[in-house]
């Protein structure tokens, strides 16, 4: 009869928290965001087949990358105080890369290239932008903090994972999205164009929405919808009536 064999907890979902604390309650479910924003990216990969979303993924498995590597170059344990024996090297923090890339990434979208239907108010429209921006930084803050407060990282591990994570979103964006959109015909823009007509990429129907659109498209497909909606209930009320 064979020894039973050994069982240890996933780390990569696994949080423990101060059970007697609702902050850390809610900070254990903040630090989870990572786990959490993979699946949204495969989700809207899949149904928008958006170029944008599917560089902005691309790039966020490069920032995991680079993290694995720095964590083993400079092997920097996590908090000695820290009393969750947790495997792995703390410097940089991945979480906190993971999110830092994400924020930055999105807000320089969303800056430069996507605009939001307008309410027909200049103070309104600016107001909600800069909503949005407080949100998605207060996120990206708040989740890196969970690391800190959850006692699975150093002050200095979670800035720098933020910092690195961040100049590297911001980085990917200019030289993938902004460039290539600004300079069409830069070699960031040839090579752009050369993804977008590759004959693998039009099988799969990939598109650059924003390059056409100013919200992605999002207000024609609605519009779209609306119409044929319209019509089909006017076609059910025709109907009722004879």
């Amino acid at each position: 009869m064979t020894a039973a064999a050994e069982r240890v907890s996933l780390d990569l979902t696994h949080v423990v928290y101060d059970v007697s604390s609702h902050t850390s309650f809610a900070l254990a479910l903040l630090t989870l965001s990572p786990i959490l924003l993979m699946p949204a990216y495969a989700v809207l990969a899949v149904q928008t087949r958006e170029l944008t979303i599917i560089n902005m993924w691309a790039g966020q498995f490069f920032s995991e990358g680079l993290n694995i590597v720095l964590k083993r170059t400079f092997k920097e344990e996590r908090p000695p105080d820290s009393k969750l024996h947790l495997d792995g090297y703390g410097f940089p923090s991945s979480h906190s890369q993971y999110m830092g890339y994400f924020g930055a990434f999105l807000i320089c979208h969303l800056y430069f290239r996507h605009r939001f239907a307008s309410t027909g108010n200049a103070l309104l429209d600016r107001s909600f932008r800069l909503l949005v921006y407080a949100g998605i930084t207060s996120w990206v803050v708040l989740a890196a903090y969970s690391r800190l407060n959850l006692l699975y990282h150093a002050p200095h591990q979670v800035a720098w994972g933020l910092a690195i994570g961040a100049l590297l979103g911001t980085i990917h964006y200019i030289f993938t999205e902004h460039l290539p959109y600004r300079r069409p015909l830069s070699v960031f823009g040839r090579v752009r164009a050369a993804v977008l007509n590759h004959p693998f990429t039009n099988w799969i129907q990939i598109r650059d929405g924003w390059a056409i659109w100013p919200d992605g498209g999002r207000e024609i497909e609605w519009r779209r919808w609306k119409d044929m909606y319209q019509q089909r209930q006017a076609s059910f009320q025709l109907k009722r009536t004879n």
